[in-house]
């Protein structure tokens, strides 16, 4: 695999250098920033600019990998065991530095320190890692959950949890697919609350968890939504703009309704029945503005943004991935969640169904209207999801050749316009 990340580049998991630097801390940030992230690759004796394979002499090559074998156990803190070999490439020796995902985190340099020593990398680059990352890492790091830890500061009544368990219990209903399924929910009570970390107990005493006070919107944590419509494909021109605070259900409720009421709809027909359709499926853009709910950062003070321009639906959600989350493995089903507490609450709402399962759900509803799949970006800092529209009005025609349309008619069901959804069509 060596000839083939030399011929990519330095990325976010290569890197190269032309020699040994003189002071180690030059290529010590990065290997922190490896141990921090996902792994990586530090290989010596290549020119990064150029890519040109320089290596080095028999005779200098074992003294430089004991230097560096001793850098790396003298300058980070948890210990950071690295494999360290040689490659051949045209007849030249490099040297292989590869440093693993680390479970011990947040790693660091130890002269700089916990506060100024821990890096990270973002976008193929070594950087100092901000105070909420620092946070995210420990948090990874001791196995807990930011959303089980908690809300300092805010005290709450038993009327407050009454009511928090009296509206899950709405919610669960409300979302149920079935009427079996809504005669099968039960009671939700102040223990169970407690079993998934929503309620804290101390002497004999209910206090609030951060997942408490995100699911209540009570305003100790600041979350909110935050949609917008652009003219064109940039941020540069709004043409419309909204924040929704409160419970978190209903920030969901109302950001998901703003973007229907900003798509266009089509229709579809099959042989002289017609359906009506939205140009991208709504089953899709509920679960991918949920999945965003569960499984952001709220260590991050940003906030989900829901962002239509004329050509896609784009949703941002504050932080970098989970420890052991990848782009691809997200594709293919593998959950690892970053708040548990809220994942509960949300299984038992029936917002969410199967831990894992949304995302490909999500892919197989686009494709299955004839979209191209969803585009994911990032997770460094934030996960962006893209979804191309369908274009009705433009020269990307729905899959059955939709046309545009204001009138209401039969609809296929994972794209059909319910009577209460407040949608409406608009040409943003």
């Amino acid at each position: 695999m060596i000839i083939e990340e030399i011929l990519a580049g330095e990325s976010k998991n290569v890197e190269f250098k032309e020699n040994l630097p003189e002071k180690s801390i030059k290529y010590m940030k990065s290997v922190v920033a490896f141990a921090n992230g996902s792994g990586g690759k530090i290989i010596f004796g290549i020119i990064d600019k150029t890519r040109e394979v320089i290596g080095f002499g028999k005779e200098e090559v074992f003294k430089i990998m004991d230097a560096i074998a001793n850098a790396v156990s003298d300058s980070c803190e948890p210990a950071i065991i690295p494999d360290i070999t040689l490659q051949t490439i045209d007849g030249k020796t490099v040297i292989v530095l590869e440093v693993s995902a680390g479970r011990q985190r947040p790693y660091y340099i130890k002269s700089l320190g916990k506060e100024t020593g821990v890096y990270v990398r973002v976008a193929g680059t070594t950087r100092l890692a901000d105070e909420y990352m620092v946070k995210e890492l420990m948090f990874e790091g001791s196995n807990r959950y930011f959303d089980q830890t908690l809300c300092t500061g805010w005290s709450i009544t038993d009327e407050d949890i009454d009511t928090l368990c009296k509206a899950m219990k709405e919610q669960a209903v409300k979302n149920a697919h079935s009427d079996e399924q809504k005669i099968s929910i039960k009671d939700v009570g102040r223990q169970q609350l407690r079993s998934w970390g929503i309620l804290i107990e101390r002497d004999g005493k209910d206090y609030p968890s951060n997942a408490y006070a995100i699911l209540t919107g009570c305003g100790a944590l600041n979350v909110a939504m935050q949609c917008g419509v652009f003219k064109g494909t940039t941020k540069e021109v709004f043409v419309d703009r909204r924040q929704y605070d409160g419970p978190i259900w209903e920030q969901i409720e109302q950001a998901y309704q703003f973007v229907l009421r900003n798509i266009h709809m089509g229709a579809t027909f099959e042989g002289i029945y017609r359906q009506d359709v939205y140009e991208i499926p709504p089953d899709a853009i509920r679960e991918l503005i949920i999945n965003a709910a569960v499984h952001r950062s709220y260590l991050d003070h940003g906030n989900i943004q829901i962002a239509i321009y004329d050509d896609r639906l784009e949703i941002t959600s504050p932080g970098k991935i989970p420890m052991g989350q990848t782009l691809e493995r997200m594709k293919e089903g593998y959950s690892q969640i970053r708040n548990e507490a809220l994942a509960y609450a949300f299984s038992y709402m029936n917002l969410i169904e199967h831990w894992g399962s949304g995302i490909p759900r999500i892919i197989g509803r686009v494709k299955a209207l004839g979209l191209a799949e969803p585009e994911f970006i990032g997770g460094e800092v934030d996960l962006r999801i893209n979804i191309y529209r369908g274009q009705i009005n433009g020269t990307n025609s729905l899959k059955h050749s939709a046309t545009d349309t204001k009138t209401a008619g039969k609809l296929p069901e994972n794209c059909r316009k319910t009577a209460d959804d407040g949608a409406r069509t608009e040409n943003s």
